[in-house]
């Protein structure tokens, strides 16, 4: 089957769209990548999400015109990814949406909106779609993410040591496998990017939105004081599962943590966030005795945070998962076709351990395409692993 993944991550600043070849193989869901495309999101639409996120106000009214615009923007770029990946022959949509709120209390997920209306994408390709994937999980006691951990789980298992995925995305994550007695385990680290493109807005007043090439880092020194006041947070030393979102790293985050040393100049402030970045993904992969990282996520095109990570990473070996055949920009896009093709077949998409939730669940909801919604048979047994074909 021809699966179109689609993503939005917490940076909102473009829709990308996957197709992958999905078969099951005996024990094995195998995956051949057919490409990515992807399309930024219009400035309205980016300004009006920006806008409405936390720690902004919003109305109903605007979250119900963000729902359909952006919805309507996935609906065009899946027809693209269909005709240009697929031939035109794709049999489902598995679309995330975007995240506008993750609703976390207690050290406890009680709730979690994506928006952006599958029927839009429905309509547009004539392919039924899965979307709203995260709140099944929640409901089961789960933080809700990181999701994209049942597909490392099966990526990863069998390999020597104790690989760590990364995804270096508006927020970071990391999973490990887990092998013998050892569970598997995931959770957000804290700040991928969140905290860098909120720096670059603040210090060139908006005029760029994230630190191309790092350059902006790279012409600044970290300031160790403001980076201990950084590293204050409660979130970091809270034990995983946990989950978190720019409801937290924002920039008022920030201005709070700048109070008092308002000299520090925008280069230093930029180095200092990504050096923040750097090493709480360094002490998350030290709290799990990783032995090598595999990155993915826009952050991995940042040199300047990639290289402070490595630094921070000793003699752990880092690389991208670009190496182990699986594209480090597309890499999400790809997860979230995985968990529609297993929710089209009736598996659970989720690993409790790595979430938190009481069980593992079928995840999200299925809008039907043009004609009537028939379902594959349900699988008799879920694959225990990934296995990767040459695109």
């Amino acid at each position: 089957m021809r699966v179109v993944g689609m993503m939005s991550g917490t940076s909102y600043d473009a829709v990308d769209a996957a197709a992958a070849e999905l078969t099951v193989e005996g024990d094995a869901l195998v995956l051949r990548p057919l490409g990515m495309v992807s399309a930024p999101y219009p400035d309205p639409v980016r300004e009006a999400l920006a806008a409405a996120l936390p720690p902004a106000a919003t109305t109903v009214e605007a979250v119900c015109r963000l729902d359909t615009r952006i919805g309507q923007v996935f609906a065009a770029l899946a027809v693209r990814a269909d005709r240009e990946l697929c031939g035109g022959r794709a049999g489902l949509v598995t679309s995330h949406g975007q995240t506008v709120h993750h609703w976390v209390a207690g050290g406890r997920t009680r709730g979690t909106l994506q928006i952006g209306s599958p029927a839009w994408i429905a309509e547009a390709t004539g392919c039924p779609v899965v979307s709203d994937l995260r709140s099944r999980d929640v409901a089961a006691g789960g933080q809700g993410a990181p999701l994209v951990s049942m597909v490392d789980v099966l990526w990863l298992r069998g390999r020597p040591g104790v690989p760590v995925a990364l995804n270096l995305g508006g927020i970071a994550n990391v999973t490990v496998a887990g092998a013998g007695t050892r569970r598997p385990v995931a959770f957000d680290t804290g700040p991928g990017n969140a905290l860098i493109d909120a720096a670059v807005r603040h210090v060139t007043g908006g005029r760029a939105a994230f630190d191309e090439d790092g350059a902006l880092a790279a012409r600044g020194g970290v300031d160790a004081g403001l980076l201990r006041r950084l590293l204050d947070e409660p979130y970091y030393a809270a034990p995983p599962p946990k989950t978190t979102g720019k409801e937290l790293f924002h920039l008022p985050h920030l201005l709070g943590a700048l109070a008092g040393r308002e000299g520090i100049g925008g280069p230093d402030l930029v180095a200092t966030v990504t050096r923040l970045t750097a090493l709480t993904v360094a002490d998350a992969v030290r709290s799990v005795a990783g032995t090598e990282v595999i990155a993915s996520g826009g952050g991995t095109r940042n040199p300047t945070l990639m290289a402070m990570l490595r630094g921070e990473l000793g003699g752990v070996p880092l690389r991208c998962s670009d190496e182990l055949g699986l594209p480090s920009a597309a890499k999400e896009a790809y997860a979230f076709a995985v968990l529609g093709f297993l929710t089209l077949h009736g598996l659970a998409g989720t690993v409790p351990a790595c979430t938190g939730a009481r069980h593992a669940g079928v995840l999200g909801s299925i809008t039907p395409g043009r004609g009537p919604l028939r379902l594959p048979e349900p699988l008799e047994r879920a694959p225990v692993r990934l296995r990767l074909l040459p695109g």
